[in-house]
């Protein structure tokens, strides 16, 4: 189970034709992410595995514009034996903005080697609900 982020769409972060400049819905998955992660309690120094986002695929649904705030639904949707996907939903209200997967490999702490996912960080994960 995953939690749901809000994010309100800034100035700065659309363009011209007054919708969410697209390169920022990388970053508005990231910054959902980390609010899962917090969640979680985890600590990567302390637990010595941390993530790396090795593949993103987004597709964009529908614009949001200044103001709107984004609800983003977070999850993961498979689970690998060094890596997991995660994906992002983004409405505004009913409105489908965007969707993306996002895939993380488990590497060893400081490192780019890759690591098992811990069992802990999976059971810690079935415990949300967006």
């Amino acid at each position: 189970m995953g939690i749901r982020h809000e994010i309100r769409v800034r100035y700065g972060e659309v363009d011209l034709q007054g919708v969410v400049f697209n390169a920022h819905y990388l970053a508005y998955c990231d910054d959902a992410a980390d609010t899962w992660f917090r969640s979680l309690a985890w600590d990567p120094a302390r637990s010595g595995w941390d993530v790396m986002v090795k593949k993103a695929v987004i597709e964009w649904h529908g614009p949001a514009g200044l103001g709107d705030v984004l609800a983003i639904d977070v999850d993961v949707t498979r689970w690998g034996t060094t890596s997991f996907d995660v994906g992002f939903t983004g409405a505004v209200g009913q409105r489908a903005v965007f969707g993306a997967t996002l895939t993380y490999v488990g590497v060893g702490y400081g490192t780019a080697v890759p690591a098992p996912v811990p069992a802990s960080f999976k059971a810690a994960t079935a415990t949300l609900s967006p």
